[in-house]
C-alpha cells in the first residue's frame, strides 16, 4: 500500500531496539484518511472469508479495526490488557508480552463477545514477535470460534512473529513489510 509506505517514510522514525515510532500517524495521532484506506484494503482482502467479528487488542489496534469493521459491516471486539469490573469473571484470557512496553499483559475478552459460530478476523497495528496475535488466536480457540485471517498494518519481517504465525497455518496479510530498521531513520521495505 503506497500511501502507508510514504507515510511511514515521511512521519515514522526509528528508535533504538528496532522500534518504529508511528506516533505521528498511527499510535498517538491518527491519520484518519490513512486509516480509512487501510480499513478498505483489509476489507477488500478478507471479504471473501465471511468474517462475522473483528478482534484486536487495546489500544493502537482499535482505530484500524473500526475502519475495517465499518467496511465489512461487522462488530469489533477489543481485548483489554487491564481487568475492569465491567467484564467480570466470565472471560477468556491469554498472556502476551509487549516488547515495546517491556511488560507482560493478561489479555481479556468477555465470553459473550466471541462465540463458537463466529468467524474472526484479527487486526493489529504491528507484528514483530507475534505475542499479541498469538494471545488473540488463543482467545479465539478458547471460544471454539474460527480464526479466518490476520490483518497487520506494519510487519517487522526481520523478526520471527510473521514466520511463526504463518507456520501455525494462519493467513497473514501485511500492508507494509519492513526488511530492516536502523536509527536515526533508515527504513527498508520488503519488495
Amino acid at each position: 500500500m503506497q500511501m502507508l509506505r510514504e507515510t511511514i517514510l515521511e512521519l515514522g522514525y526509528v528508535l533504538p531496539g528496532n522500534i518504529l515510532n508511528a506516533n505521528a500517524f498511527l499510535n498517538h495521532q491518527l491519520n484518519t484518511q490513512l486509516l480509512v484506506q487501510i480499513g478498505r484494503a483489509f476489507a477488500g482482502h478478507f471479504n471473501r472469508l465471511g468474517v462475522t467479528k473483528i478482534l484486536t487488542i487495546e489500544t493502537s489496534g482499535i482505530a484500524v479495526a473500526v475502519t475495517t469493521g465499518i467496511e465489512l459491516r461487522v462488530p469489533v471486539v477489543f481485548a483489554r490488557t487491564t481487568p475492569t469490573p465491567t467484564i467480570g469473571s466470565d472471560h477468556y484470557s491469554a498472556s502476551a508480552y509487549s516488547y515495546t512496553k517491556q511488560v507482560r499483559h493478561e489479555v481479556i475478552v468477555a465470553r459473550k463477545f466471541i462465540q463458537p459460530q463466529d468467524r474472526v478476523l484479527i487486526v493489529d497495528d504491528f507484528l514483530a514477535r507475534g505475542e499479541a496475535v498469538a494471545a488473540l488466536a488463543s482467545i479465539i480457540s478458547q471460544a471454539s470460534a474460527i480464526l479466518v485471517g490476520i490483518g497487520i498494518i506494519i510487519e517487522k519481517a526481520f523478526q520471527d512473529g510473521g514466520e511463526k504465525i504463518r507456520a501455525a497455518g494462519h493467513e497473514v496479510f501485511s500492508l507494509a513489510k519492513i526488511k530492516s530498521l536502523s536509527p536515526p531513520n533508515r527504513i527498508e521495505f520488503v519488495d
